[in-house]
């Protein structure tokens, strides 16, 4: 399984929000590019970065800070935030991102997001499709984690499914910051229905043992931020976790 560290970029620093709360900002670094090389260094692959900024506003504001974190490190860059249209996509790839995260638009506007898989490739394209849990299942909600579409989850992938996506990047909101663990059902579910869509799970990561118990379960990617960087996941354990795969 992949450990995909995370930067939230916000006006081009190092932050984390609390359940997409933009009034309650904890601040890293004021050195994003300094944050990846230290994850590189514990010999990870992926980073995956959401534009903060670009979520709130639909503008490239870090595009220049993504792109030192493309060109000046090794990792293999997934970016989300404020990506609405091809042209946006475009211009991320171009900058060196390898896959874009697609996320509002994806719940929204899912017929214009299908032709980005033939014109970018499905590789290129990562669904983010982020959840509340509520008696009737997982429910996706959209701009920010602000609104709740009323959709369901698994409406919405079966439509996904049948059109070829390859990448999910699935979160519960309520568990994203708050350190109290991974949704571990709603991912089981997820693998179940969807065995050829690559899952990403997202959200609640408190610690390797958390990992341990995704990896068990047949996750083959789990995104962290918040665990890496208040340093409840050290270096040493991710890479005795990579080397024990």
């Amino acid at each position: 399984m992949k450990i995909i560290p995370a930067i939230d970029l916000h006006e081009g620093k190092c932050v984390r929000l609390y359940k997409g709360d933009f009034d309650r900002v904890t601040h890293y670094s004021d050195q994003p590019l300094d944050v990846a090389r230290t994850y590189a260094d514990m010999n990870v692959d992926d980073l995956h970065i959401v534009d903060l900024d670009g979520a709130r506003t639909g503008s490239q504001h870090n595009a220049t800070v993504v792109g030192l974190l493309c060109a000046d490190t090794p990792l293999s860059v997934q970016l989300g935030g404020g990506i609405r249209g091809a042209d946006h996509v475009r211009q991320w790839l171009d900058n060196g991102v390898a896959r874009c995260v697609i996320g509002s638009v994806a719940v929204t506007e899912p017929e214009r997001v299908f032709t980005w898989f033939d014109e970018f490739g499905a590789d290129c394209i990562v669904l983010a499709l982020d959840v509340t849990i509520d008696e009737a299942g997982p429910v996706l909600a959209t701009h920010g984690w602000t609104k709740s579409s009323g959709l369901s989850l698994w409406d919405l992938m079966d439509r996904y499914a049948s059109v070829g996506a390859k990448h999910l990047l699935c979160t519960d909101i309520g568990r994203d910051g708050a350190m109290s663990g991974p949704n571990f059902d709603l991912y089981a579910q997820l693998l179940s229905r969807y065995p050829d869509v690559r899952l990403q799970a997202s959200g609640g990561v408190r610690n390797i043992a958390d990992m341990e118990r995704l990896r068990e379960i047949g996750v083959p990617a789990a995104i962290t931020g918040k665990a890496l960087l208040d340093g409840k996941i050290t270096a040493a354990e991710v890479n005795a976790f990579l080397q024990s795969a």
